[in-house]
């Protein structure tokens, strides 16, 4: 790392970015070009955390090598990193994301389950944890339950949180003491004490003090929830990256080296990729919902109302959980995707290879419809429990008594309003990297069913968590690699809301084109596409009686739109509820019609039927 940290902007005009993730670490080389910023080159290689390396910097510095092959620049002298760059060599900065190792996972505690514990969550989701349990004082569980579980999970940090700034001490003590009985023990490295951030009501600080600063290496930060009416998640967040860095990231082999190059601290992956997210709301001033999807989990970020969310599907993911997929969401759920007969003992088969041998892909069109089903589902379950996460903040203007508190289950309000979505992006393989982009839009509008007018796009090659960093340091450059090389533009999902008759009318259309106007009308239960690039385009809709395309219940709406690699997609296969028919010849029929009037894939399809 450099002696100057303070590096100025405008001298950043070579970027070097590295991503270790658990299996692969991937480099990308951004350079200030005729005037902007652009993604030149791209190198990749297996991570070496484990035997026989068992030391991350190996797998970087072959990434970068790659990137020196492709790109003709030099970058390294030796195992240094030339910096700053001079002529065709070196970089002006380094910086470095990282997920290998398995991550951060960390434990969070609060008084109440659905207040101050939902809080503490999403402290932690947001600065990309993975959250192994939530620890409340109304969680149903016995004290030595408590205890056990602490001791069983060995985190590799703990945020704990509690009661409001100047409200009841007992509590949050009574949590503290539930720590010191189990005095745990963190995951890596047993050389050092297990990191405990609190954050929780200031006057317990003391006695919580007492209880943990011997056994634990104790933190104190502001109170996550100082009143009921505020979340206050930025100071927690930035102490998890602190310590995640100090603690969790010292222990892993090789990171102090890498920590040694770097521009800036390292950045656990899901927290950057959040970051890009929270970037792109802020400055185009939208709604956006993001997805990861993985091989063993599946993250799923929103900014709706200005405010961010992040939730991590720890059980839902394309290889290494693919059977917890088709435990959750039930054979019936997987099926109803697949345009022929399926058996059941067929698909658990298939499944079951594909835990086995985590990285194969697809080798037939049959073996890839099936494994897009079952993204469908994994990304609709997942979507379902972020609804249920980001949402309002409970407790607020309700007069209520302690015991009233400690009795409330039901959720607050979700923010999550599909209707006010504009921007939908997917990321991780199954959808980066689907062999045509309409199988991408189908999934995204299959598993996530967006209402109104949603833009659709997909990262291209999976540079959204270096971006995400780089958007800490240089927001401009992050900003524009993110449009100009990230984002592949599917296209628009146009959605018409509310109850429909079969074979009614949902939608009129007219769509200006620069040499043509296109018009229309679109039939309940139809799936239409229109090849349109990406250009903004002016459109006229009117709605079915009584439904909504975005302007309310059968207004009419005019407004600019933009096309696509795959183009506008008009879907008046209803919402409220969405079915599929139980008649499997019948459901057959849909999906195939579907499928071809969206070009999702080769005709052959219908071979099966």
């Amino acid at each position: 790392m450099r002696s100057d940290s303070k590096i100025k902007t405008e001298e950043i005009k070579i970027i070097l970015a590295t991503d270790c993730g658990s299996t692969t670490t991937k480099a990308i080389l951004i350079q200030y070009v005729e005037g902007s910023y652009r993604l030149t080159h791209r190198g990749e290689a297996p991570t070496t955390v484990e035997a026989p390396f068992e030391d991350v910097t190996r797998g970087v510095l072959n990434s970068i090598l790659e990137l020196e092959e492709l790109s003709g620049h030099n970058i390294l002298d030796g195992e240094n990193i030339i910096s700053p760059a001079k002529d065709d060599h070196g970089v002006d900065i380094y910086i470095s994301t990282s997920s290998a190792g398995g991550g951060l996972q960390m434990m969070v505690g609060g008084v109440v389950k659905s207040m101050t514990g939902e809080s503490a969550q999403r402290a932690a989701l947001g600065a990309g944890a993975i959250v192994m349990d939530v620890l409340a004082s109304n969680d149903g569980r016995l004290y030595h339950e408590k205890v056990q579980r602490i001791r069983q999970l060995r985190p590799d940090m703990i945020l704990l949180s509690g009661g409001i700034d100047g409200g009841t001490v007992t509590h949050v003590v009574e949590l503290a003491e539930i720590l010191e009985a189990a005095n745990p023990k963190p995951r890596l490295g047993m050389n050092y004490k297990l990191p405990v951030i609190y954050a929780g009501n200031k006057k317990a600080t003391d006695p919580v003090k007492e209880r943990l600063s011997k056994i634990t290496d104790l933190i104190t930060v502001d109170n996550i929830r100082p009143t009921l009416e505020f979340e206050n998640l930025q100071p927690s967040r930035d102490k998890i990256h602190d310590l995640f860095m100090e603690h969790v990231m010292a222990q892993a082999p090789g990171y102090k080296k890498l920590m040694s190059w770097t521009d800036t601290p390292i950045m656990p992956t899901p927290g950057a990729v959040g970051e890009i997210i929270k970037k792109i709301a802020e400055t185009e001033n939208i709604t956006v919902v993001g997805v990861d999807i993985g091989g063993a989990t599946t993250d799923v970020f929103s900014v709706f109302q200005g405010q961010f969310n992040r939730t991590v599907s720890a059980n839902l993911g394309m290889s290494y959980s693919v059977c917890n997929v088709l435990a959750e969401s039930g054979f019936n759920n997987v099926a109803r995707w697949v345009p022929f007969d399926m058996d059941e003992a067929d698909l658990t088969n298939r499944i079951g290879n594909k835990m086995i041998r985590p990285t194969t892909v697809p080798q037939s069109l049959e073996a890839l419809i099936i494994e897009q089903a079952i993204a469908r589902e994994a990304l609709r379950l997942s979507f379902e429990q972020h609804k249920e996460f980001a949402v309002h903040l409970k407790g607020v203007q309700t007069e209520r008594t302690i015991s009233d508190a400690f009795e409330q289950t039901s959720s607050g309000e979700t923010l999550v309003n599909l209707m006010e979505l504009d921007m939908l992006v997917g990321s991780g393989g199954v959808l980066s990297h689907a062999p045509r982009r309409h199988q991408a839009a189908r999934m995204l509008i299959d598993a996530f069913l967006p209402e109104g007018i949603t833009q659709l796009a997909v990262d291209s090659i999976f540079m959204m968590p270096q971006l995400g960093i780089l958007s800490t340091i240089h927001s401009e450059a992050a900003v524009e690699v993110f449009e100009k090389d990230c984002l592949i533009r599917l296209g628009t999902c146009i959605a018409p809301v509310g109850k429909t008759k079969q074979d009614h009318t949902v939608l009129q259309y007219e769509i200006y084109l620069p040499n043509e106007k296109i018009t229309g009308e679109l039939i309940s239960g139809e799936l239409k596409l229109l090849p349109v690039p990406y250009e903004p385009i002016k459109v006229h809709l009117t709605p079915g009686k009584g439904l909504d395309v975005g302007a309310g219940k059968n207004e009419s709406l005019e407004t600019k739109i933009f096309g696509g690699v795959v183009g506008i997609i008009l879907d008046g296969r209803g919402r409220q509820p969405f079915n599929l028919k139980n008649d499997t010849k019948l459901r057959v029929q849909d999906l195939i019609k579907w499928s071809e009037n969206t070009d999702e894939y080769p005709k052959q399809v219908t071979h099966h039927v």
